[in-house]
């Protein structure tokens, strides 16, 4: 390639910038950054919701384990008050 072919292909690449930046390509560079920033400062990463889901998950297991418990209990409450208080056949 010439100096010259070059020195074309130089001005075209500028101008091309210039043109661009006159576009707003430099607004929408800023508006990336600040949305990549807020995601950033505001959601989540994987590995906390990983945590909280897996603490949400034992404390339904935990719920369900004391219903059952409560269930179980208040069913021998009732065998034993039925064989006590009950029909005598």
């Amino acid at each position: 390639m010439s100096s010259t072919s070059r020195a074309w292909v130089v001005m075209a690449t500028v101008g091309t910038v210039e043109a661009l930046k006159d576009q707003g390509i430099c607004r929408w560079n800023y508006t990336l950054r600040s949305l990549h920033q807020h995601a950033k400062n505001h959601l989540r990463s994987v590995s906390q919701t990983r945590m909280l889901s897996s603490q949400s998950s034992a404390a339904v297991r935990n719920q369900l384990r004391e219903e059952k418990a409560k269930q179980s209990e208040e069913s021998l409450r009732t065998v034993m008050y039925l064989s006590c208080w009950g029909p005598n056949n």
